[in-house]
């Protein structure tokens, strides 16, 4: 949702957005992600979401770590100044995730960031601000990054248009969603992003998650908490559009 609008419609913009996300399984591909992290490391892990809008995402993630007794810090970041507020409004306070307003490449925490989250984020940057995003994600995280993001397709943008007439979500959901779908992601885009942000391509995994998600993940440390080097990049998959279906 881009511009200006009040806290009212904030707000019921992002609980569309979450009924969204369990309806079609849009955190499948990040918790799935999440569960091939690297052995040994170290915690509590610091896990920042990049563009957290109501913190679905990291409620999602906590209580995924919370059955494999995993200790994380949790930080959701977003420009918008109504965005912690919603967040806080919509977690309990004993999952002690922490909400920031601010620009994420001026975030600087006192505990460096292990794991960078973004979901549903990409498509509303121009492509130059997503290269920058990435270095920065390259920089800054210290265990890998994941962005969970819509895959530009004429079936996609078909379905979630049935279902939105069946379930009636948020005005500015209908009215923005044609516009999302026009501006997501094919694999050559991703490989053309990568590229400029000079991400190594041989290390970063392009998978096509249905419905419509097309994710994109790298591990910058092994499971032995050491950057990866030439000789051991070939522990990653080499991109390519993977295809999970629903189940």
């Amino acid at each position: 949702m881009d511009g200006e609008c009040s806290y009212g419609d904030f707000r019921g913009c992002l609980r569309s957005l979450e009924q969204i996300n369990r309806l079609l399984l849009g955190y499948r591909p990040t918790l799935a992600w999440l569960r091939r992290l690297p052995r040994g490391l170290l915690e509590p892990m610091h896990i920042v979401d990049v563009g957290c809008g109501g913190g679905d995402l990291l409620r999602q993630v906590a209580r995924w770590a919370r059955r494999r007794d995993i200790a994380v810090q949790l930080t959701g970041i977003d420009l918008n100044p109504h965005a912690a507020r919603v967040a806080a409004e919509s977690t309990p306070g004993e999952v002690g995730i922490t909400w920031v307003t601010g620009n994420v490449l001026e975030y600087r925490p006192e505990k460096p960031v292990d794991i960078v989250l973004s979901s549903l984020t990409a498509h509303h940057l121009e492509d130059e601000e997503i290269v920058v995003l990435l270095r920065w994600m390259e920089a800054t995280a210290q265990v890998g990054w994941f962005i969970n993001d819509l895959e530009r397709s004429e079936w996609s943008s078909r379905m979630f248009r049935w279902v939105e007439r069946v379930m009636g979500w948020h005005r500015f959901v209908e009215h923005d969603a044609p516009v999302s779908f026009r501006r997501a992601f094919l694999r050559e885009d991703w490989v053309r992003l990568l590229t400029a942000a000079e991400v190594p391509l041989a290390a970063v995994t392009v998978e096509r998650w249905r419905p419509g998600r097309l994710c994109v993940g790298r591990w910058t440390r092994s499971g032995s908490g050491e950057r990866p080097s030439a000789t051991t990049s070939r522990e990653f998959v080499p991109v390519q559009a993977e295809v999970h279906n629903q189940q």
